[in-house]
């Protein structure tokens, strides 16, 4: 396995934009012959999901009055909370077709490491959520194009748990169904439960020494390493521009729908807006935080022009692969949904 910093000219990047632009262009351009592994430590921001509705996901006044930058990222799942006290992991490699959706198989590494430091309770608990004593510490993604996975993760070490709690928005049916009253109930950091010797750790001195962990080695220098080049940051600066530092993407134009509908379902949030015009689905966007390998936008499309009776829209979903598109779950659920 290879590990790649994000630094420029010796320069620690803590720029969200870039540091997800950095794990994009890492995942589409960058073909090694070993697995990578990425670090990075972001600025105050929050990153939502790939199929997430960013306004409905953050505290969009408390964002701008605090200078909270927002990031769109190219995988699924919920939207979370990063600043310096939090460490960002992702490992890329080759999709061997069976590892979409194996949480544990990206996570175990971290977790055998947090034994090691003394976290005895860390473990991977429901879909993607790393947990200590039932409060979360971590939440997970993944993403997979052109036979290349991406799978990765926050660390929530020494985080400002109280801008957590403003800057995002829990969803009601979402705190009902974890039977449970705010953020602050179910988070935690790491570095409370870390044994006497590694409390003088910040996130910085932790990714040293998860990264030793996790390369099973008491010598840094004996990691192998990639190296990003000047050619490498122009690329990933064009990514940036396009993508990750660009308002279209991170937040984009919300048009004005007549109908709006939200539940939890087996593959996690789903959230459906629709304009029906004459009997017909004039116009369709899906939001959630759900884990699909395919373009959400794929689905929109073919749902636009359908007739919208329960029979027409079973016949479309149908012919979708659903479970491409939201992980695994019966097709009548979301037929029920968007009816």
């Amino acid at each position: 396995m290879y590990y790649v910093k994000n630094q420029r000219d010796g320069k620690e990047i803590h720029d969200p934009a870039l540091n997800l632009a950095i794990e994009y262009y890492l995942l589409n351009e960058v073909q090694l012959d070993e697995p990578i592994l990425l670090f990075y430590i972001n600025d105050n921001s929050i990153i939502v999901g790939r199929n997430q509705n960013t306004y409905e996901e953050v505290n969009v006044q408390y964002v701008e009055e605090n200078g909270v930058k927002v990031v769109r990222r190219f995988s699924g799942g919920g939207a979370v909370y990063h600043d310096l006290g939090v460490l960002n992991f992702c490992f890329l490699t080759k999709d061997d077709g069976n590892s979409f959706r194996d949480f544990k198989k990206f996570t175990n590494p971290v977790i055998e490491a947090l034994h090691k430091m003394g976290v005895e309770g860390a473990e991977l608990r429901g879909r993607n959520d790393l947990v200590i004593d039932g409060k979360k510490f971590s939440g997970n993604a993944m993403y997979a194009k052109n036979g290349r996975l991406t799978a990765h993760g926050t660390l929530m070490f020494d985080s400002e748990i109280e801008a957590v709690v403003k800057a995002l928005k829990p969803k009601k049916h979402k705190l009902e169904s974890k039977g449970i009253k705010s953020i602050r109930s179910r988070v935690t950091n790491i570095k409370p439960y870390l044994n006497d010797s590694y409390q003088y750790m910040n996130a910085k001195d932790f990714r040293e020494q998860l990264l030793l962990y996790i390369f099973d080695t008491d010598n840094k220098d004996a990691i192998k390493e990639y190296e990003l080049t000047e050619e490498d940051w122009k690329q990933i600066e064009l990514f940036a521009d396009k993508f990750t530092d660009n308002w279209e993407w991170n937040y984009g134009k919300s048009p004005t729908f007549d109908m709006e509908r939200s539940e939890r379902l087996s593959v996690g949030t789903v959230e459906v807006k629709m304009n029906v015009r004459k009997g017909l689905i004039a116009d369709i966007k899906i939001f959630g935080d759900f884990f699909g390998m395919g373009e959400i936008e794929d689905v929109e499309k073919e749902l636009r022009g359908t007739q919208y009776t329960k029979e027409a829209l079973k016949t479309k979903v149908n012919e979708l692969n659903i479970n491409h598109y939201f992980g695994k779950m019966d097709a009548d659920e979301l037929v029920d949904l968007l009816y």
